[in-house]
């Protein structure tokens, strides 16, 4: 098996890209950096340049499955500009890899996976989302998101399988947009934002990458959503942290206003609430290593909270 990977020096692609040479997958990577080319064996990078259209033609030869992950990340401040790098970076992705595609010979390709995320899902806090709901968040991300997956319908016409992840709150040991989540914990400062009670939809970043992979092994069609099977609240998440890094929680809560001072839109991230059903890719027969979220802290910080400088977290919407 070979797979091309766009993102692959991301957070998931870095972890998706370990996992396949561990299990001896040869893995063709898209860069916008000369810089970040290699070629070995069983990695070997190409450029492309999706705001000009450019593609290297070469990084489809011998590929069996796509998996893609390319697109700004959101966890800068939202500015006009900004938010218009957010979205085009991901329609321009997926744009150049299908006109790469159809100058080129397609027929060994039997699955092409595209990130999306579960920011399309309404904010609630009751609801409990499956990946048949048809509502769309009223927000930036959910139009985001809700473009995002269109675009990637338009894979379909080649033949191949073609599905669709939202990812959720990515948890993993490095690297992230949010590690302010861990630093003011470490120093005695942690606090849930606003009520804490908003979901978050988490998953372990290793789990993410084996469901990725999983996907693709099996040629599974359509939209499954990239979260464990616990999600928690945010106070939750907090209090957990916390006992993992063993520090106190004596501040009270974050008020909204706070970080939408601090952060401007971004803040939304923070407070918008989605709870999120892992049901359908279990019923495929995936098994989550990671369940509950504190095994999961336990394995990306340390029971003895001696790496809580690692800890850092993503909302990943790639």
């Amino acid at each position: 098996m070979k797979i091309l990977i766009t993102g692959a020096t991301g957070l998931i692609g870095s972890e998706i890209t370990s996992q396949c040479h561990q299990h001896n997958i040869s893995v063709h990577y898209l860069t916008t950096s000369t810089d970040k080319l290699v070629s070995n064996e069983n990695h070997k990078g190409f450029y492309w340049n999706p705001t000009t259209g450019e593609i290297d033609g070469k990084c489809f030869e011998g590929v069996t499955a796509i998996i893609n992950l390319a697109g700004a990340s959101i966890s800068r401040r939202w500015t006009k500009k900004y938010k218009a790098e957010i979205l085009n970076s991901r329609i321009n992705a997926l744009r150049t890899l299908n006109e790469g595609l159809k100058q080129s010979d397609t027929r060994k390709i039997k699955s092409f996976v595209s990130a999306s995320a579960i920011g399309i899902y309404p904010n609630s806090l009751s609801n409990y989302y499956e990946e048949t709901e048809s509502g769309v968040d009223d927000s930036f991300l959910g139009e985001v998101v809700k473009r995002w997956e269109k675009e990637a319908d338009t894979f379909e016409s080649y033949g191949f399988s073609v599905s669709k992840i939202r990812i959720g709150l990515v948890m993993a040991s490095d690297g992230g947009a949010l590690p302010e989540m861990a630093k003011p914990i470490k120093y005695g400062l942690g606090a849930a934002f606003g009520a804490g009670t908003q979901w978050q939809s988490w998953i372990h970043v290793s789990d993410l990458a084996r469901m990725f992979l999983y996907v693709i092994e099996n040629q599974l069609k359509g939209v499954y959503n990239g979260v464990g099977p616990n999600p928690v609240t945010n106070l939750k998440l907090t209090k957990e942290l916390a006992r993992v890094l063993n520090k106190p929680l004596i501040l009270p809560n974050i008020p909204k206003f706070v970080m939408q001072t601090a952060l401007g839109e971004m803040s939304y991230i923070l407070f918008n609430s989605q709870r999120v059903s892992s049901k359908k890719i279990e019923e495929e027969g995936f098994v989550f290593s990671y369940q509950n979220i504190c095994r999961a802290l336990e394995d990306l910080v340390g029971k003895s909270g001696t790496n809580s400088s690692k800890a850092l977290y993503t909302k990943e919407y790639v």
